[in-house]
């Protein structure tokens, strides 16, 4: 059966502005302190898998790469669902996320995923404060991102290939983070670098 999900995604990551990895280029792609964390918000519009209907969900996925590049993969990571979520509505986002049917977390998940941890559902509550979003997922971390601008106030903004294509964006604006990570099962972390767009994904 068919799928489809779009939304706003918020990324954010513990290397300095800008992460390499959106050049897409393997030898641009070295983390600043030799290994990368993330953590990545998906907060879903519309949305539909095998009949179900996703949209207004909120999914949270945080890998750990031990670097040095990107493509040297054995990540960790875990997914993070909303407790509001249904049965099935698990069931499909878990699905999606982590490759299993498809689209642009199937190249992730397949190349770069080591060990998936179990996925947690938990509280995921949304907070917008002018241009600040801030995701927070239970007692684990934050999602915390904060539109880039100059002194003229103009934003910057990404376009094209590499992770940005790779992810199902056209574009996304820099947006800065400063969030903390503190899942027990996961390396502890902060973030600095971040950006935000919209994805469409299908399969």
């Amino acid at each position: 059966m068919s799928w489809r999900v779009m939304g706003q995604y918020i990324e954010t990551c513990s290397c300095n502005m800008l992460c390499p990895c959106y050049f897409g280029v393997q030898e641009l792609m070295i983390m600043d302190q030799g290994w990368c964390a993330t953590a990545l918000a998906f907060r879903i519009r519309e949305g539909n898998a095998d009949g179900v209907d996703l949209g207004g969900r909120t999914v949270v996925w945080a890998p750990v790469f031990p670097g040095p590049t990107l493509f040297d993969g054995n990540a960790t990571a875990r997914l993070y669902l909303e407790d509001g979520a249904s049965a099935d509505q698990r069931r499909e986002l878990e699905g999606i996320f982590q490759g299993q049917k498809g689209g642009p977390m199937a190249a992730l998940g397949a190349a770069l995923i080591s060990n998936w941890l179990p996925t947690q559902t938990t509280d995921i509550a949304v907070k917008e404060e002018g241009e600040t979003i801030t995701v927070t997922v239970g007692n684990v971390g934050e999602v915390r991102s904060s539109l880039l601008r100059d002194p003229q106030g103009l934003s910057f903004e990404l376009r094209g290939g590499g992770f940005v294509a790779g992810m199902g964006l056209e574009s996304v604006d820099l947006a800065p983070s400063a969030s903390k990570w503190s899942d027990p099962d996961l390396r502890p972390f902060e973030t600095r670098s971040g950006a935000r767009g919209i994805f469409t994904w299908s399969g």
